[in-house]
């Protein structure tokens, strides 16, 4: 029996989140779910702009942003015959995206997380820290923002695992955000590598 039927991927439209987006829609490949990808955008930040003529256009960048990220995820899907929703969505992303894993009955949510850490995690925050404290719905985050490249959909379709990433799954709220993957060194020693959202 297939552990999920619907999956939730936030995309920000980066290089660096076509990991997560490729993580998710390869693990949607394996257990033959479908996903919901969604495009915040953030009217939070933008709401304390001045309404000049000069910001008038800065809504339609937004969503014509929203659109090329989502078009993305629809060739990238389509690449893996995986089934695919997408949304654009106003609001707080880390409220958003609890909300829509909710509602959409998602059971897993597949996200990137930069690996900040000290005392950058405590002034910036993190929208997959809040996400992971928050949701009822399962968090994976693959960790992204290191300089890599993400895999083309040919490299990245025959492993569910994409290279260089780190995950874990958390459930409800349950963790501090912080999660540890074990792997090799390449002189064969155990290495224990944490990774804080």
């Amino acid at each position: 029996m297939p552990l999920y039927d619907r999956i939730l991927v936030p995309t920000d439209g980066s290089s660096e989140g076509e990991l997560a987006v490729c993580h998710a829609l390869d693990l949607a490949a394996v257990h033959g779910a479908s996903v919901r990808a969604i495009y915040v955008v953030d009217t939070a930040r933008y709401a304390g702009m001045p309404m000049e003529t000069t910001w008038e256009g800065v809504g339609d960048l937004l969503y014509d942003d929203a659109e090329t990220a989502l078009e993305t995820v629809r060739e990238l899907a389509a690449d893996r015959d995986v089934d695919v929703e997408t949304a654009v969505v106003e609001g707080s992303p880390s409220r958003e995206i609890i909300t829509q894993a909710e509602e959409a009955d998602c059971e897993l949510v597949v996200m990137g997380t930069h690996g900040r850490g000290g005392i950058d995690r405590l002034l910036l925050g993190s929208v997959a820290e809040k996400v992971v404290r928050g949701s009822s719905v399962p968090v994976l985050t693959v960790r992204i923002g290191d300089g890599e490249e993400p895999p083309s959909a040919a490299e990245s379709a025959g492993a569910t695992d994409s290279a260089g990433a780190e995950e874990s799954a958390t459930a409800g709220g349950t963790s501090a955000g912080e999660t540890g993957a074990t792997g090799t060194d390449p002189d064969g020693s155990v290495s224990d590598a944490t990774e804080t959202g």
